[in-house]
């Protein structure tokens, strides 16, 4: 507790005693150890203050004699504190048992700071107390001390700013502390500004740095931030936390040597270093055998790729060499071709300057040969006269001859003619005879007119009949046709009703199909049922105008749309025996009431309603069969349920209310309306319609039904018509019959008329015919006297021209001699020309044929000259040779090694192919790995071995920098268990420090503290 403007002054002395009895109360608040001339002696500043101190002024007081004057020495015997009641404790004086040390504080001094206005503190050379009640400043002579030796305001715990620590409404604050140092004492001051929270510092009364003040202060071994030597009230539970290691640090540093703790720093850097050399060491092991040991399972791999290589190294050598051989082989062949070309050339130049001769030769046969053709000309033109002379006298003769031939032919003609006249004229009269004796024989065909009048008029009336039967035909055709069309365009109308009865029916195959199933079941076996049975509602149900299909089926559930309707129980019950039973098929069916219900009455008419906005019943909205409309009516009231418009659901609170109906339909909407049985309250409740789903397909059955009757009444109409058709083809049938009869019967009365008249006209014509046959007569002989005289002076003519040709022949022939002896001549020349030209044209040949070879042997001399170029490019492109670069040594050395001829290459490249193909799954980057990996080995090797000789190093450092620190440790240790123990021995207490080794190693050290365990004490490690 500070008090304001409290002052005072309170210096104790103490002796060398090493044995206290603090008094009841006082309260052991800090230690501050340090170091003088090389061995170590505890000073501590015990401060005790009585709960009963001075009362503070405002002003400064001088101290009071007791707090002015040091105590004198005593006995150490007589050293033991009392309690006083009545004023401030008597603090124990202590004999002196030597002069202050190095670093000793002489004085302390303060102003304005914290509870004092001006407090001076002289404590002695050995063990000082300060006892008091709490609150009277003994933790303030505490602060001062560390503030005052460059001590951070924050080590204390009470404060982080140095201002904090002036006394409440001082600007200025003041320590000043001075430290015995046998050259001269050291007084260092530090002013406090509370404004600008900082620090003045002056050392001997000269400013001066906190830099150098904390310099002045470590050199005389004064160490405020260690616990060991400086321990704050606030600091104790930090202390206690201190671990084994850091109570070593703090002792060393407090009371050994200052080499000492260097020492154990740089033996726990050696250690931390020998650690992390070992765990490096450690971990380089390991992974150099995990990398050795994987290589060792790649390395047969890493072979089989090197074997692999060194295959695919030779297919790549032979694959250079391979063009170079080409090369060698082309250019050898290149000069065989040019050598035989040479030699064709010379051949080609002896037969040109061979073929000179033969040419001049043949030109001179070829002008012998024009010669003789002349003459042979000349020849062919005179035979060719004669020739034509000759031809003409035969063809004179020719002529005699032809004309002889024709006498003697006309000669032959008139005397077959007269036969032909003699035999006809015999089968004229013979004809004349015949048909006398049949005019004779004929009968007299005058009674005959009266038949034929008679079959005429018959076939004039069959004619009639028989129009007008075809007429009929074509009518009833017509009409059959017209029926054809009308059937035809009924079948249309039925046939798309029937088409919209299939969309309602795959509907419900869709959605029920049980339910389609036992509906073909149904037509299958109408016969098995004794009453009406109809099919389900929905497919029977037909309305009116799809638009109100929605109403419907709101208001009839689906299980009933899909439901059959029976008149009789006994025909349902055999109906859901076959399908429910035996097919296993769900289907619903319903019993038609007795009574029917189809035309009752609406308990409301409908113009009641039409006010409100209702157009219709729901039973007006559809047609159905009578069994349906009654099971509906009965168990739906659709013959009670109106459908309203939009006006309806405008107005549909006063419907409910004035026309009290049970259930209603306006566009959208149903409305359902109850009246309470207790309350007798209306109440409504409303629904939105759902779209129609299988009454929007719309069938007119009644007019499907007219259509049928319809149909039913074209067939009747087409078989009557067909009927009056045969009957009317038979009649025309029978008509044509009679018709043909008569014809065939007025066609013999007419040849039976005329016959008579005819056969006179075939007389006369006859007889005329005969007597011109009579009158042309012929003179046989003196035609073949005429005959033989003129055939006479031809012949004369004729023997006159043949002596002519004769003459003319033997001319012809002599010319003929002549021209053949030409011809022998001229085909003797040109067997010689031909022979030569033979000659020359077999030269030529050759000559031809060689001047090929010649031109064939230049250009597979130019082409293998481009091959050699092209491959000797691509030779020099394998080995990546410039276009005068000659073939490196490497190259020829290998070359000599490999074969020399394109076979041997090939082959040896494909045996290297198919061996390095052998090699398979080998992946280049597990040799890539592998020789990493092994460059990785070796360099961990190397490393490791560094780091083995580096720790060996740091072992041996370890070694001797731990003797050089543990030596002088264990004196100190000695040392301070010797003053310990004598210390707990003042105290009757047992106490011993001893430096113990933590593990077998010896690797870290410990200093063990402890008390009599009789006392109930507890040891206590400091590391």
């Amino acid at each position: 507790m500070r008090r304001r403007g409290a002052r005072s002054r309170e210096r104790a002395r103490g002796s060398s005693s090493r044995q206290f009895a603090p008094e009841r109360g006082a309260w052991a608040l800090g230690r501050l150890g340090v170091w003088a001339a090389g061995r170590w002696e505890r000073k501590s500043l015990w401060v005790a203050e009585e709960a009963r101190m001075a009362t503070p002024s405002k002003k400064t007081s001088t101290p009071s004699p007791q707090a002015s004057k040091r105590a004198l020495p005593r006995d150490p015997s007589s050293e033991v504190p009392s309690k006083r009641k009545n004023s401030a404790p008597q603090l124990p004086l202590l004999q002196s048992s030597g002069p202050f040390v190095e670093g000793s504080i002489v004085r302390i001094s303060m102003e304005n700071f914290l509870t004092y206005d001006i407090c001076e503190v002289s404590p002695g050379p050995h063990l000082n107390m300060i006892v008091g009640a709490n609150g009277t400043g003994k933790s303030s002579i505490v602060c001062a001390i560390c503030l005052g030796l460059a001590g951070k305001p924050a080590f204390m715990g009470r404060a982080d700013k140095v201002g904090f620590f002036v006394k409440r409404g001082c600007s200025r604050g003041m320590v000043e502390i001075e430290l015995f140092r046998a050259s001269g004492n050291l007084v260092i001051t530090r002013e406090i500004d509370v404004a600008k929270n900082q620090s003045f510092w002056f050392i001997n009364k000269k400013a001066t740095s906190q830099k150098i003040v904390e310099e002045k202060v470590a050199a005389l071994n004064i160490q405020v931030g260690n616990l060991c030597q400086f321990l704050p009230q606030d600091k104790v539970g930090e202390f206690a936390k201190l671990s084994k290691i850091e109570l070593l640090e703090a002792t060393e540093k407090s009371v050994g040597p200052p080499e000492m703790h260097r020492y154990h720093c740089e033996l726990k850097n050696f250690r931390e270093n020998e650690k992390q050399l070992e765990t490096s060491c450690k971990e380089k092991t390991e992974y150099l055998q995990k990398m050795v040991q994987r290589n060792e399972r790649y390395k047969q791999d890493v072979e089989r790729f090197y074997e692999r290589k060194r295959h695919l190294d030779l297919i790549e050598m032979l694959e250079a060499k391979r063009p170079w051989v080409e090369y060698e082989n082309v250019r050898q062949e290149y000069e065989e071709v040019k050598l035989v070309r040479d030699r064709v050339k010379e051949e080609v130049r002896k037969l040109k300057e061979g073929q000179v001769p033969i040419t001049r030769r043949i030109e001179e046969m070829e002008n012998e040969r024009r010669n003789l053709e002349a003459r042979i000309k000349e020849k062919a033109t005179d035979i060719k006269e004669a020739t034509q002379k000759c031809k003409q006298k035969q063809d004179v003769i020719e002529r005699k001859d032809k004309h002889i031939e024709e006498l003697q032919q006309a000669l032959i003609v008139k005397q077959n003619e007269e036969l032909d006249r003699q035999k006809r004229i015999g089968n004229t009269r013979k004809m004349i005879e015949d048909l006398q004796n049949e005019l004779k024989t004929t009968e007299n065909c005058e009674n005959l007119q009266p038949q034929i009048d008679a079959i005429t008029n018959d076939l004039k009336r069959i004619q009639d009949e028989k129009a007008l039967c075809e007429g009929e035909i074509i009518d009833k055709r017509r009409e059959r046709e017209t029926l054809e069309k009308e059937k035809k365009s009924v079948d249309d109308h039925i046939v798309r009703f029937d088409n919209l009865m299939n969309q309602k029916e795959d509907k419900l195959r869709q959605r029920f199909r049980d339910t389609y199933d036992a509906v073909l079941w149904l037509r299958n076996n109408r016969d098995k049922f004794k009453q009406r049975v109809c099919e389900p509602i929905m497919l029977t149900i037909n309305m009116k105008d799809n638009k109100n299909a929605k109403y419907i089926e709101n208001h009839i559930p689906s299980n009933d749309l899909r439901a059959f309707v029976f008149e009789s129980q006994e025909d349902m019950e055999v109906f859901l025996k076959e399908v429910r039973d035996n097919k296993k098929l769900r289907v619903n069916a319903v019993i038609a009431p007795k009574s029917s219900y189809a035309d009752k009455a609406p308990s409301r008419s409908l113009n009641e309603l039409k006010q409100y906005g209702f157009f219709s019943y729901l039973r007006e909205l559809f047609d159905a069969p009578d069994p349906v409309m009654s099971y509906l009516c009965c168990q739906y009231h659709i013959h009670e349920v109106p459908v309203g418009t939009e006006k309806t659901r405008e107005r549909i609170e006063r419907v409910i209310q004035e026309t009290r109906l049970k259930q209603i339909y306006t566009a959208e909407e149903k409305y359902v309306v109850k009246t309470s049985f207790y309350s007798n309250k209306v109440i409504s409740s409303n629904t939105s319609l759902k779209g129609a789903q299988f009454l929007t397909v719309t069938v007119d059955l009644e007019q499907r039904r007219h259509l049928e009757e319809q149909l039913k009444e074209i067939y009747r109409k087409l078989q009557a018509v067909d009927s009056v058709l045969i009957a009317l083809r038979e009649t025309s049938k029978h008509l044509e019959h009679k018709d043909n009869e008569l014809r065939q019967k007025k066609k013999e009365l007419l040849e039976r008329k005329t016959k008579k008249r005819q056969l006179e006209q075939k007389i006369s014509s006859k007889l005329g015919s005969l007597k011109l046959m009579e009158q042309d007569t012929c003179n046989l002989e003196e035609e073949e006297r005429k005959a033989s005289t003129k055939i006479k002076e031809i012949n004369v003519q004729k023997a006159k021209l043949v002596t002519e040709l004769t003459n003319l022949i033997k001319i012809c022939t002599s010319l003929h001699i002549q021209k053949v002896d030409l011809i022998l001549q001229n085909t003797t020349v040109i067997s010689e020309k031909n022979k030569l030209e033979s000659d020359y044209m077999a030269a030529s040949s050759q000559l031809r044929l060689t001047e090929q070879h010649f031109i064939e042997l230049d250009e597979n001399r130019q082409r293998l000259l481009q091959k050699c170029k092209e491959l000797m490019k691509r030779a020099r492109q394998v080995c990546n040779l410039g276009a005068e670069q000659t073939l490196p040594q490497e190259y020829q050395t290998v070359f000599q090694d490999l074969p020399n001829t394109l076979d041997e290459i090939d082959a040896l490249l494909t045996e290297e192919r198919s061996r390095a193909s052998c090699f398979t799954g080998l992946n280049p980057t597990i040799v890539q790995e592998y020789t990493k990996r092994e460059e990785e080995i070796e360099q961990l090797t190397e490393e490791l071995k560094g780091k083995k000789v580096e720790l060996d190093q740091y072992r041996e450092n370890i070694s001797q920098v731990k003797e050089r620190w543990l030596n002088p440790l264990k004196e100190l240790v000695e040392k301070i268990n010797e003053k310990f123990s004598n210390f707990f021995s003042s105290m009757q207490c047992a106490g011993e420090v001893d430096l113990h080794t933590e593990n077998e190693t010896g690797k870290g050290q410990v200093l063990w503290l402890m008390p009599n365990p009789t006392l109930g004490g507890q040891g206590r490690r400091i590391t």
